[in-house]
């Protein structure tokens, strides 16, 4: 009697296991209960507005649908700033050390001397005239001046001057550079791509094309391949004092994928740019196990615009490569592969199977 109640107890375990599975195997085709991410159900072609409320907007990727490369159209500001920006003598600043030689005249200024430093109301203190205006002016100007007032006490006066220390005129590098601080403004005119270099260039992890040069409180957003985009360079824009650059982190500028890639994480967009394909490539390319290569998923968000686009290509077709490899991809972007049916059920197996373990084991006690 006993052996007969143990025998029915596992076959009743046995069977709940049984139809556990069957009624999931059931639910799965009506449902969809996949574990991890799916597109869901997305119409072929056009607009939509999903159940969060979004609108988005579905384009099957083709030559003619293939978005127009992003043409760089510098702002007023930045047209103001390349246009105004010149090369220019050296101005003698306040904290500008000089050296001031005499020759004939070793007594009025002996090779000893520390130098002249120009005080804070930009004067210089020299021996027989006194005080004598220094800041604004360049050496040549400042060189005549001297001369000139010499001319009352010295028969032969002829002043050799030069900037020994540069003080006055400075500027500011911060953000992912390898020596961010305070550099001085030589008589060699400093470029915005002189400035960088002088901090030792962008970081591994900075964006020489996400740059912003901030100028008596205006702020402009530049970058290398966007100058050269739009026919200028960052050898044009010369640094004024107290001008200021950060170099942003490219954590700013990344492409995200999710989904059934040989490696999911990042992508950074470097400063000649990314295409679609090359973030297949940086990504180990698709899981040849459980990818399906057939919905390969661009989403591209603009809050500027009231849609999200998503542009969506088959990659079992080698020619659809050359379409990846002409599709531009921007900051934010999201690459999404989905899984094949095969790989969503298996990962339901992976899920049930502990649960069926469990019912046999009960049933085999």
């Amino acid at each position: 009697m006993v052996y007969k109640y143990f025998v029915s107890v596992r076959q009743s375990a046995t069977l709940i296991s049984a139809s556990c599975l069957l009624s999931i195997s059931m639910l799965s085709g009506c449902v969809a209960i996949s574990p991890g991410l799916q597109s869901g159900d997305l119409p072929p072609i056009g607009a939509f507005t999903a159940a969060n409320g979004l609108q988005f907007n579905v384009q099957p990727l083709s030559l003619l649908t293939l978005p127009p490369k992003q043409v760089a159209i510098p702002n007023n500001d930045i047209n103001r700033l390349i246009q105004g920006s010149r090369k220019a003598d050296y101005r003698i600043a306040q904290g500008d050390v000089l050296s001031i030689m005499l020759i004939g005249y070793p007594d009025i200024t002996p090779a000893a001397t520390a130098g002249f430093p120009v005080d804070q109301q930009g004067y210089v203190q020299f021996p027989l005239i006194g005080r004598i205006k220094a800041s604004g002016i360049s050496v040549p100007q400042f060189t005549t001046n001297l001369r000139s007032k010499l001319q009352r006490y010295l028969k032969y006066s002829d002043p050799q001057v030069k900037i020994t220390e540069y003080r006055g005129n400075k500027f500011f590098i911060d953000g992912d550079v390898k020596q961010p601080g305070e550099f001085a403004i030589t008589d060699a005119p400093v470029s915005l791509y002189s400035a960088i270099s002088m901090a030792g260039g962008a970081t591994l992890t900075g964006d020489s094309d996400n740059i912003v040069l901030n100028r008596k409180g205006i702020s402009y957003p530049l970058g290398l391949q966007s100058l050269r985009e739009i026919g200028s360079s960052a050898n044009q824009i010369y640094l004024q004092n107290g001008d200021s650059i950060h170099v942003n982190s490219q954590s700013r500028n990344k492409v995200y994928v999710l989904g059934e890639f040989g490696k999911v994480e990042p992508v950074a967009i470097p400063e000649q740019g990314l295409s679609l394909a090359h973030v297949l490539g940086e990504s180990r390319g698709l899981d040849p196990n459980t990818a399906n290569a057939a919905k390969v998923y661009v989403i591209r968000d603009n809050l500027n615009e009231q849609r999200t686009n998503i542009y969506y290509v088959d990659m079992k077709t080698v020619t659809n490569f050359a379409l990846a490899n002409r599709f531009d991809m921007q900051a934010n972007d999201i690459v999404y592969v989905d899984p094949t049916g095969l790989a969503r059920w298996n990962r339901i197996i992976s899920l049930i199977l502990p649960s069926t373990a469990t019912a046999s084991t009960i049933s085999g006690f």
